[in-house]
């Protein structure tokens, strides 16, 4: 006869609780597979911890958890939704819709142009608005590498945009 150890215990007692977290998790994101994910989540989080014995309502805590991770994923989606918006200010306000996507359009293929370290720099710079430490510790380089980088991007995407506007 097998001793039930404390997996086993942990196992049977998600088993048992798994609607109901599946439930508040769908009623806090409203996705399924993203609420299952959540719920996937918790229980690897909150296992660890089952084990060395520091939680002592572990319903309430997977709970808890869900709650705190649903939070996490709002914050993130409004942090995207934030900075899709900050990077579209530099289209003109109002007017024709039709001019603003062109003009869009107009930046992203000269940028797309760029080289990957010219592209890289002015992305960072501009759209993660980092400053030119930052940028050079996350590529890798010289805070030099990057002020000249970023000063031959520019002036590639100047060459590049004025002679769309000649076109």
């Amino acid at each position: 006869m097998e001793v039930a150890g404390p997996d086993d215990e942990f196992t049977a007692l998600v088993g048992d609780r798994l609607p109901a977290l599946q439930r508040v998790a769908r009623l806090l994101v409203g996705g399924g597979d993203v609420a299952d994910d959540l719920v996937a989540e918790a229980i690897a989080r909150t296992l660890p911890r089952w084990r060395a014995g520091t939680v002592a309502d572990p319903v309430a805590y997977l709970r808890r958890v869900v709650v705190n991770l649903a939070r996490r994923r709002w914050r993130r989606r409004r942090l995207g939704i934030d900075r899709d918006r900050a990077a579209l200010d530099w289209l003109p306000a109002g007017g024709d819709a039709e001019a603003g996507v062109i003009e869009r359009e107009r930046v992203l293929r000269a940028l797309a142009a760029l080289p990957a370290r010219r592209r890289a720099v002015v992305v960072l710079r501009f759209y993660e608005d980092l400053g030119e430490a930052e940028i050079a510790a996350a590529l890798g380089v010289s805070v030099g590498t990057v002020k000249s980088t970023l000063a031959r991007a520019l002036g590639q995407l100047r060459g590049t945009l004025g002679a769309l506007d000649e076109a």
